[in-house]
């Protein structure tokens, strides 16, 4: 990682590792898929951070069994949705800086109709994601 000049997260993975190490991933299409196929298995270990932009409901749910996540919004407004045994969840994000700890396990996706980034901390090990 560059200690020379500003890093942007929207083009960038962080493993945050055990121990306090931090390395800079790549973002690519397959990314997700490695994870999830376990072509990755050094991110089984720690959290990724990441951020993402979107204007429109995600296409798909995704739970994290390996632990909880943090969501957090950084700009725009989501309702982010929680799958839960007595229901369905709804949370609203809509103040800079309000998040939500996703519990492990629990499938979650997001709903929004504005320009929305919301930063991510996830246990990478065992990511599933299915289609809304």
């Amino acid at each position: 990682m560059s200690t020379n000049q500003p890093e942007e997260i929207l083009h960038s993975y962080l493993h945050v590792q055990d121990g306090g190490k931090t390395e800079q991933i790549a973002v690519t299409e397959q990314f997700w898929s490695d994870v999830v196929n376990g072509a990755r298995p050094e991110l089984d270990q720690g959290r990724l951070m990441s951020a993402f932009s979107f204007s429109a409901n995600w296409p798909s749910w995704e739970r994290h069994p390996a632990g909880e996540e943090l969501v957090m919004l950084l700009s725009g407004s989501a309702m982010l949705l929680l799958e839960e045994a007595s229901g369905e969840r709804a949370l609203l994000l809509d103040t800079v800086g309000s998040y939500v700890l996703v519990p492990q396990g629990v499938w979650h996706t997001a709903r929004t109709t504005q320009p929305t980034m919301l930063l991510f901390l996830t246990p990478g090990a065992g990511t599933e994601h299915r289609l809304v």
